[in-house]
């Protein structure tokens, strides 16, 4: 679980001594001395000397971690498949397949100062923010997006060695970046209906006490919400909740980011990614309590939001009709993609609040054998490997005529 061994912090005992440098006129420099044993750097011994290799300053968590598996840009699946860029249907990352307001290109073509840093507090995005959401800049963090703020937020909370709680199957980015900052992952798994175990999670909280807790709503790959009930208990455990909302434009559910002015234990990740389909640029924001954004300021790198990035985020709310249109068109798509895929013999379909729909594939067929099959004719759909997931592909909404695609894609390998 890429938990690293530290000893207490309390045997690191420095003593200064001082050193007097050209004389007593000159300023005097302190050097630290700590009890703290030191450790070689590993390396081959090469005629007398050591050999350093590179990786020996890796540091030994890190040796074992397994890579993020991203989803493939449409360059490389156009040289992948040979077929040109406009031939391929994505619908296996969560796209938004409309692309951004018009607004957002002419804002794009005008930039005044690319040559510039950008505001490092973001502020004409964060006050945008503030009049789309009703909650104050003061509570809002913007980040090159919500993946950024995740990692800020565990490298801010976690010290090596402490737990959070995952429940899987959900974003798989919240186990990768615990395992990168030295956390263990607690792994609480949902019911067969993809809803939240709270039995469990409160069992494993008071048994384990662990720092926070990741959850997504609507949650990736299955599409289901999480209730109000359900939310509300969960806060009331000792854990900081960190609540993923990439998708909730989706669902016809009111964010929670407000709920931050009330709850100190709460965290609530927004992204421009699906509702303005700015992935590309990555934008995310997200809401904290007063009482600590202050640290995650603190921490932040100072440039994180590029110029381009914020020009295009507040372009596009410029435009909230647009944004509205765009989502009601994805959501109508949703529900005929449904009906369509539940009549396919060898799916099964979950319902599904966000903008893909994932289905179990049945009938003796093998799950990666039919995303390849529809990758060969220019269709891509997700596919997991991991246990919990295994049999199941995962399908975005497109457009209707991405969808007639599908079907007749489907209708092929029947």
């Amino acid at each position: 679980m890429g938990v690293i061994g530290f000893s207490s912090y309390t045997s690191f005992l420095c003593s200064p001594k001082s050193i007097n440098v050209c004389g007593s006129n000159q300023r005097r420099v302190f050097a630290m001395t700590t009890t703290l044993p030191v450790k070689s750097v590993e390396g081959e011994e090469e005629g007398g000397r050591v050999k350093l290799s590179g990786d020996s300053f890796i540091r030994p968590h890190l040796r074992n971690l397994s890579p993020y598996q991203p989803i493939l840009p449409f360059e490389v699946l156009s040289t992948r498949l040979g077929r040109k860029p406009e031939d391929i249907i994505k619908l296996d990352a969560n796209e938004n397949p409309y692309g951004p307001p018009p607004e957002v290109f002419e804002a794009l073509g005008t930039m005044k100062f690319p040559y510039i840093y950008p505001d490092p507090e973001s502020r004409r995005l964060r006050a945008a923010l503030a009049d789309d959401s009703g909650l104050e800049s003061d509570y809002i963090l913007a980040g090159c997006g919500a993946d950024e703020l995740i990692d800020l937020i565990m490298r801010c909370v976690l010290d090596p060695g402490d737990k959070i709680v995952d429940c899987p199957p959900t974003f798989t980015m919240y186990e990768f970046d615990a395992n990168v900052n030295g956390a263990a992952v607690l792994k609480v798994p949902r019911n067969p209906d993809f809803s939240l175990n709270v039995d469990h999670i409160a069992k494993v909280v008071e048994e384990e006490k662990p720092k926070c807790i990741f959850l997504t709503s609507p949650n990736n790959p299955d599409g289901s919400i999480i209730s109000d009930d359900i939310l509300l208990k969960i806060l009331q455990l000792p854990i900081l909740v960190v609540l993923d909302e990439a998708y909730i434009e989706f669902s016809g559910v009111e964010s929670r980011m407000k709920w931050v002015k009330k709850h100190e234990n709460l965290i609530v990740l927004r992204t421009f990614s699906k509702r303005a389909a700015l992935a590309g640029l990555r934008v995310g924001y997200g809401a904290f309590p007063l009482s600590m954004i202050e640290y995650l300021w603190r921490a932040k790198q100072p440039y994180n939001v590029s110029v381009a990035a914020e020009v295009a985020a507040c372009a596009a709310l410029q435009n909230p009709l647009y944004l509205e249109n765009v989502k009601e068109a994805l959501v109508r798509e949703r529900d005929r993609l449904f009906k369509l895929l539940k009549e396919v013999p060898f799916l099964n379909p979950f319902p599904s609040y966000s903008n893909f729909i994932l289905c179990e594939v049945t009938s003796g067929r093998d799950a990666k054998k039919l995303k390849e099959d529809l990758a060969k004719m220019g269709l891509m759909i997700r596919h997991y490997d991991k246990k919990e997931l295994k049999g199941y592909v995962r399908v975005s909404v497109g457009k209707p005529e991405h969808t007639d695609a599908l079907m007749k894609c489907l209708s092929a390998i029947q």
